[in-house]
């Protein structure tokens, strides 16, 4: 049997974090999970590719922007399941082991819980509000990560390609067809240590409201 699933990475100029973050999958790989994984690049001016190719990815090139890129690498896409990761997310130790219980129990989608790489009481509290937004509205961040079946990902159209608001977009699309894993996922918080946490996160928070009132992805990009 062939393993279920595909990790589709959107990258731009990743170069300095791909291989420690492609480190994180060897366990789905040695536990027969991993079909293949797949880099599409948004034009990056880095050694981005050449990381890629080195890992064994398959590449391909497009536009920048996530939605898009996601939605290119889905294209090309030959797994059951669809693991769409942000190249700055690492997997924490035994991720495996929650998607093989979810793969089992589970047609629904889901994302893993989030967690960033930083230490204090801030980042416990954003990653708390994230994770509580998860579970009570279904919106979970893009730095949470995807897992699809190939065929409710085909029925609700996929990513939009939109240069901001793709991962809410799709959540939507689910309608709480989702659900958290218990396994967690590491993400970078540079932008809350430049912008500092609670500015960031409201203006995070601010830019979702502005999107559920109806302000267009592209508008929205524009002040991001």
């Amino acid at each position: 049997m062939r393993a279920p699933i595909s990790v589709i990475i959107p990258t731009l100029n990743s170069a300095s974090g791909l291989a420690a973050m492609v480190s994180t999958l060897f366990e789905g790989l040695e536990a027969g999970l991993i079909r293949e994984l797949i880099v599409s690049d948004g034009g990056s001016g880095d050694a981005t590719l050449e990381i890629a190719g080195d890992l064994g990815a398959e590449i391909t090139r497009g536009a920048a922007g996530r939605g898009g890129q996601m939605r290119q690498g889905a294209e090309m896409a030959q797994g059951a399941w669809l693991l769409f990761l942000h190249s700055d997310t690492w997997l924490d130790e035994g991720w495996s082991a929650a998607v093989i219980s979810h793969l089992r129990q589970h047609e629904q989608a889901a994302c893993f819980r989030l967690r960033f790489r930083a230490k204090g009481r801030p980042a416990r509290i954003v990653a708390g509000w994230a994770n509580l937004r998860t579970r009570v509205f279904g919106l979970p961040y893009g730095d949470q990560g995807l897992l699809i079946s190939r065929a409710l990902y085909d029925q609700i159209g996929g990513f939009q390609d939109i240069p901001l608001m793709e991962d809410v977009a799709i959540a939507r699309k689910l309608k709480r067809r989702l659900v958290m894993l218990d396994g967690v996922a590491l993400t970078n918080a540079d932008k809350y240590i430049q912008g500092g946490w609670f500015r960031q996160g409201a203006r995070n928070f601010w830019t979702l409201l502005r999107y559920f009132a109806g302000v267009s992805p592209e508008n929205l990009a524009k002040r991001y």
